[in-house]
């Protein structure tokens, strides 16, 4: 027999998830790359991770978590922003409690990417991965919660998509994708990204944001590798991941269509991002083609940790290391695609 203190204590549990943000979202799930981990990396065998300074040095504590960035990622802001909870907890930090899975995870994996490959190459949890993470945290929530008040999380939160990124700026130039000509490789990338979406939905996922990619031609490790003399922005690489985006985005609005329920929705942060470059003293910022850590031409992860200091502020610089913008510049992209 479930005792009264049981029937308070699951009572006032779900209380609490509906309040969290007004109803609107009982939890936020974060799948996908570097944008939105938030610390999955920590512990696998990979160079990929930024658990030690000079990363973190404006999270809360000044405390390096596995972020690759200053501060605070994307899936922090907007968890925060919509009033689930300030920072979303990586689904892998051995800290984390039942309680926390209630309203929400981040089960990205810096470095990874649509094709399996990147996520090979770069020792990070695929997208395959993530999802076999995500059904066992399904398992976990039923247990604790009930299966009743789980289907309810699951299928009234938000979920968040990055990837693309590094199958773009990293994978296709190495030899076992370079031959294939981009629009068939973007044409593949948009696929596996399908099928990954369509496994979101059959989990019981209804509402899903798909982040397009950066500017990549515009990052500071794009610019020293193929900017030129000058380090300009380079134009084939962004042509690449906008072709890629546009592709996406229509993969993303016929799924929108085919699958009952669903809530879909193309989040294109490429262009926000571009603006803030093209335009950066509008938004008060010093420095669009360096990072802010070591020379800002080439460091990033365990470079990062190598190079001599990092910049004294930050919020005057749009990137945080050679591949990531600072908490500053997350924060002007969360806040255009958020409901005003």
């Amino acid at each position: 027999m479930v005792s009264v203190v049981a029937l308070v204590f699951l009572g006032t549990m779900f209380a609490l998830v509906a309040a969290t943000n007004g109803g609107q979202y009982p939890a936020l799930f974060a799948f996908g790359d570097s944008i939105l981990d938030t610390g999955n990396n920590n512990n696998l065998a990979t160079l990929t991770k930024s658990n030690f300074p000079p990363y973190g040095r404006d999270f809360i504590g000044g405390k390096p978590t596995g972020r690759f960035c200053d501060g605070k990622v994307p899936s922090d802001l907007i968890a925060g922003d919509l009033g689930i909870k300030g920072t979303l907890p990586a689904y892998l930090d051995p800290n984390l409690r039942n309680e926390d899975l209630s309203t929400g995870v981040s089960f990205a994996s810096g470095g990874t990417g649509n094709d399996d490959l990147t996520a090979q190459t770069q020792g990070a949890l695929s997208l395959s991965t993530q999802m076999k993470n995500f059904q066992e945290c399904i398992g976990r929530l039923k247990a604790f919660m009930g299966e009743e008040r789980a289907n309810y999380i699951i299928s009234n939160s938000l979920y968040l998509l990055s990837s693309g990124n590094n199958d773009i700026a990293l994978t296709y130039s190495s030899p076992l994708r370079s031959s294939i000509p981009f629009p068939l490789y973007a044409s593949q990338l948009v696929g596996w990204t399908s099928d990954f979406l369509k496994q979101l939905y059959d989990a019981g996922a209804r509402k899903v944001w798909v982040l397009s990619t950066l500017p990549l031609g515009c990052l500071p490790g794009g610019r020293t590798v193929a900017g030129g003399p000058l380090r300009l922005c380079s134009d084939t690489v962004n042509r690449e991941a906008q072709l890629f985006n546009d592709q996406l985005a229509s993969a993303v609005s016929s799924l929108q269509g085919t699958l009952s329920g669903s809530a879909f929705q193309f989040i294109d942060i490429y262009a926000t991002l571009l603006n803030i470059i093209q335009n950066p003293f509008s938004s008060g910022f010093l420095n669009v083609a360096n990072g802010c850590c070591g020379t800002g031409l080439v460091e990033i992860g365990e470079t990062c940790k190598l190079a001599l200091g990092s910049c004294p502020n930050p919020a005057a610089y749009v990137f945080w290391d050679a591949g990531h913008p600072t908490q500053r510049a997350y924060e002007l992209i969360v806040s255009s695609i958020l409901p005003k």
